[in-house]
């Protein structure tokens, strides 16, 4: 890592976030934990601004509150400045939950630094915190700690009961990447009779891997990005779309602490470990990666995956793919790999406008031995047809029932590992965003995703289409006849 790289500091402002107009109670909170040791960062201060920013009538303005940030970030201290605020000057009750058990108890130790071991407790850190104190419960399970004014902060892990037997105003629901439908509507009776007339809920996670009952923290996330309800305030650090894994200021762009207590080195040692959908998604705060059910299998996808091959000089089709917003073009390529399967390349793509392509297709096409040029004419690269007519570039044009063919084409190909790829990171994106939507009795790549570029994986699928089926358009007579050449 070159040494400039080792100074690259992480980003205060949110992909998503609620900015506060005036936030007093928020300045508060900030004040108190600066005189007890716990300063937060620009990023932290906006978030607990955000959180406990309150109406004329004195009810907080977003009773759902929610936050997804990677690892190591200090997530837990805002939470703990909302909490030690809460319970000191408003008499607050706060239930504090987690998946596991250990993650419970370490929520408990770290508020428990405050206030001391005990009522009375003679090496209390803080004296005149301690002095608040009235209980410090400390056996597993039953973590507590009860203020003489009546705040308190219990600690448990979730469970289908856990929320049987609490009255609280506020309801603290940490690693909610693993929180279900169900143990959220087991915890959020907990709040309907709140003390002080005012609950509100707070979430706090990482985007759920596969295999997590993370849907409760998806709808919330899914409700923060849109922007739609105003009751809520979301913030998130992410990155979004195709971006290089291996650059430290995209890194900085998901993690607001790095360079602070989060420092380059241990990222990229990171970067080293893991493949790149668990780095995408731990490091880089990717809800795509995570947030739908894959429909190509991540250990399916890799069996076919083969960086270095030897291309058999056979003819060569391609494809391309627009996406809906006309912000990202792409040409991807299928031919022979030496063993007799056909591989996907992905040849180019580019934000912008895709005013490029034709070009690039038909200077592909002069040079080239190209079976066929296939566009779907649904979609957005529609348009780019009659450019390349103008270049004398005959078009295959799919429908609907080509396109459905194409889709679960592809699907059985890599199913029954009778296609290759070369393991490009555009490519792997795609693959592991994609959602499908239905067409007639079929399915079709779903190019309406927001969130993500499926451009290359819509490219492929036409492309590998162009390559196997009869009856495509050769799109410019050619003498060339391509060489073998090794990739990779």
């Amino acid at each position: 890592m070159p040494s400039s790289f080792k100074s690259v500091v992480g980003c205060q402002i949110p992909r998503v976030g609620v900015e506060p107009a005036d936030s007093p109670e928020g300045d508060d909170a900030i004040a108190l934990s600066s005189a007890y040791e716990l300063q937060p960062d620009e990023w932290q201060e906006k978030v607990v601004r955000s959180w406990l920013e309150v109406r004329k009538d004195g009810k907080w303005k977003h009773p759902r509150c929610g936050i997804a940030v990677p690892r190591q970030n200090g997530k837990n201290g805002i939470i703990e400045i909302i909490e030690l605020f809460g319970m000191v000057l408003r008499a607050e009750k706060f239930l504090h939950t987690a998946h596991e058990v250990k993650t419970a108890r370490k929520a408990f130790i770290r508020l428990k630094y405050f206030f001391g071991e005990k009522a009375n407790d003679p090496t209390a850190r803080f004296p005149e915190l301690n002095q608040l104190v009235r209980e410090v419960r400390n056996t597993n399970g039953q973590e507590a700690i009860v203020l003489v004014n009546g705040g308190s902060c219990e600690f448990i892990a979730r469970s289908k009961g856990s929320g049987r037997g609490f009255t609280v105003d506020k309801l603290v629901l940490d690693e909610a990447q693993e929180l279900s439908e169900e143990s959220l509507a087991a915890l959020m009776p907990t709040m309907s009779a709140a003390p002080s007339g005012n609950p509100q809920m707070i979430l706090a996670g990482t985007p759920p891997d596969e295999g997590m009952a993370g849907d409760a923290f998806t709808r919330m996330r899914n409700s923060g990005v849109e922007g739609q309800d105003r009751r809520l305030s979301w913030f998130e650090w992410s990155c979004l779309g195709v971006v290089d894994l291996d650059d430290p200021h995209v890194w900085a762009a998901a993690n607001p602490a790095l360079g602070m207590r989060l420092n380059a080195e241990t990222i990229e040692d990171e970067r080293a470990a893991m493949d790149d959908e668990t780095f995408m998604r731990e490091r880089l705060g990717m809800w795509s990666v995570s947030g739908v059910q894959r429909v190509i299998s991540a250990d399916a996808w890799r069996t076919v995956a083969k960086s270095n091959l030897r291309d058999a000089g056979a003819a060569v089709a391609l494809a391309v793919d627009v996406s809906p917003d006309r912000d990202t073009s792409t040409i991807v390529a299928v031919t022979l790999e030496n063993s007799g399967l056909p591989y996907i390349d992905v040849i180019e793509s580019r934000r912008g406008s895709p005013a490029w392509v034709p070009e690039r297709i038909a200077e592909i096409c002069k040079g080239s031995d190209v079976r066929a040029v296939v566009i779907d004419n649904a979609g957005a690269a529609s348009s780019l047809i009659e450019p390349l007519l103008k270049r004398r570039v005959k078009v295959t044009e799919t429908n609907a029932r080509d396109m459905a063919k194409a889709c679960g084409g592809l699907y059985d190909a890599v199913m029954d590992a009778k296609v290759l790829h070369l393991d490009q990171p555009s490519l792997n994106h795609a693959v592991a965003v994609a959602r499908k939507r239905r067409l007639g009795d079929a399915w079709a790549w779903n190019r309406k995703d927001a969130d993500s570029d499926i451009t290359p994986l819509v490219g492929a699928t036409l492309a590998l289409w162009g390559f196997e089926a009869s009856g495509v358009k050769r799109p410019m007579r050619s003498n060339v006849r391509r060489k073998a050449v090794v990739l990779g």
